[in-house]
C-alpha cells in the first residue's frame, strides 16, 4: 500500500513537498519512485530511486528543481518541488516495483491513489 499526501494549489515560483508512506513488504523492493499524470497527457516518470540511498533518474523536465529522498526509519518517500511551473500541474502518483524486479522507469507496477498538484 503506498499512500500520497502533500498536495494542493501554489502560485509560480512556489514549493511543495509530498510524502508517500508505504508499507513495508512494498518498500522492501528498494525502487520506489514519483509519477504524473496531467490532464488529457499520458502518464510520465519524475524521479526514481533505490529506498538504500541514492538517486537514480530524474526527467529531464525536473532536473534541479526536484529532489526524490526517503527516510527508511519511516518507509517514507518525498518529493520536494521547487520553483513549480503551470507546466507542473498534474496528479502525482507514488509507485514501486514488485519485489526482485529491475528499478527501471517501465517496471513500476504499484501505486499509491495519487495527490493533485495545481500550479497557477
Amino acid at each position: 500500500q503506498l499512500v500520497e499526501s502533500g498536495g494542493g494549489s501554489v502560485q509560480a515560483g512556489g514549493s511543495v513537498k509530498l510524502s508517500c508512506v508505504i508499507s513495508r513488504s512494498i518498500y522492501s523492493s528498494n525502487c520506489v519512485g514519483w509519477f504524473r499524470q496531467a490532464p488529457g497527457k499520458e502518464r510520465e516518470g519524475v524521479a526514481i530511486m533505490y529506498t538504500g540511498g541514492g538517486s537514480l533518474d530524474y526527467a529531464d523536465s525536473v532536473k534541479g528543481r526536484f529532489t526524490i529522498s526517503r527516510d527508511n526509519a519511516k518507509n517514507t518517500v518525498y518529493l520536494q518541488m521547487n520553483s513549480l511551473k503551470p507546466e507542473d500541474t498534474a496528479m502525482y502518483y507514488c509507485a514501486a516495483v514488485p519485489l526482485g524486479t529491475l528499478c527501471r522507469w517501465e517496471n513500476f507496477s504499484i501505486w499509491g491513489q495519487g495527490t493533485q498538484v495545481t500550479v497557477s
